[in-house]
C-alpha cells in the first residue's frame, strides 16, 4: 500500500485531499500541529469507514516538530511515496507592500516557504527509497508573476503582497526542486487547488473543497508519464490546466 504524508490535513482542502486518496487505497499520514486535532480528523475519516489514516503531528513553522514527525514516522515506514506541502496561512485579508508590518511577511514567508523547504529536505531520504515519489506543493493563483502583470486578468486587482510573493516564492523553489531531480523517477508539480470557499479566506471563495482536492490528488497519483516541475491551475488555465508562472 502506498503512503502519503499531507501537513495541514486535518481540516478544508487537506482534509478532503486525505479523504478522497484513502478513498483510492492509500494509506494517509494526517498531518496536523495540534495532534488531538488530527485525531479528531482521523476519528471523522473513520466514522466514514476509512481506516487507513493516522495523525501525525507536525508544525511545519519548527523544524524541532518535523525533525520528530520524520522520526516518528521512520518507525513505521521505511519509504514515502507522496509527500504533500498543503499547510499554509494567508496572513490577513490587507496586506500592503508598503505598510503592512514585516513581521506579517516573515510569517507568511516562515509557513509557505521555508516549511515546505523543511519538510522536503527532511522527508528526502524516504521519499528516495520509494519507487515512485511524488512532491506536491499546494500554491496559489495569485502567485503567477504573467497574470499579476496583465491588466486584464480577473484577479489582477487581488494583490495580498506577503502571501502572493511567498507562493511566488514556492512556485520558483518547485521549479528548482524538479530540475535537480529530472533525472530521477520524481514527479515535483505546483498545484493551485482554486478559489475555494474555506475557512482559509472566509469563504469567500466559490469552488468546492472537492474539486480542490480533486486537483491536489491528480498530482499526487501522475504515473510515470506524467509532467514534473509544472504549475497547475483549472482556474488560471481551464483550457490547458497549465498556468503560467
Amino acid at each position: 500500500m502506498k503512503t502519503v504524508l499531507i501537513t495541514g490535513a486535518n481540516r478544508s482542502i487537506g482534509f478532503e485531499t486525505a479523504r478522497q486518496l484513502i478513498q483510492q487505497g492509500y494509506f494517509v499520514y494526517l498531518g496536523a500541529r495540534s495532534l488531538e486535532k488530527g485525531q479528531e480528523a482521523v476519528h471523522q475519516l473513520q466514522a466514514e469507514g476509512l481506516y487507513n489514516v493516522e495523525a501525525i503531528a507536525i508544525d511545519v513553522d519548527n523544524i524541532d516538530s518535523i525533525k520528530s514527525a520524520r522520526e516518528t514516522l521512520g518507525k513505521k515506514i521505511f519509504q514515502l511515496d507522496v509527500l504533500i506541502n498543503n499547510a499554509g496561512i494567508l496572513g490577513g485579508m490587507n496586506q500592503s507592500p508598503i505598510d503592512s508590518d514585516i513581521q506579517v511577511f516573515k510569517d507568511v514567508f516562515e509557513t509557505n516557504v521555508f516549511g515546505v523547504i523543511t519538510m522536503t529536505q527532511v522527508f528526502m531520504n524516504l521519499l528516495k527509497a520509494a519507487a515512485a515519489p511524488r512532491i506536491v506543493n499546494v500554491t496559489s493563483g495569485l502567485s503567477s508573476l504573467t497574470l499579476h502583470s496583465d491588466p486584464s486578468w480577473k484577479y489582477y486587482q487581488v494583490k495580498p503582497a506577503a502571501y502572493a510573493s511567498s507562493k511566488a516564492a514556492l512556485n520558483a523553489f518547485t521549479i528548482t526542486l524538479a530540475y535537480h531531480l529530472q533525472d530521477t523517477a520524481f514527479k515535483v508539480n505546483a498545484v493551485d487547488p482554486g478559489y475555494t470557499a474555506t475557512d482559509f479566506n472566509h469563504h469567500r471563495g466559490y469552488g468546492t473543497v472537492a474539486d480542490a482536492a480533486a486537483r491536489i490528488v491528480k498530482a499526487a497519483t501522475l504515473g510515470p508519464d506524467g509532467p514534473t516541475g509544472q504549475f497547475f491551475s483549472d482556474d488560471n488555465a481551464p483550457e490547458t490546466g497549465i498556468s503560467p508562472w
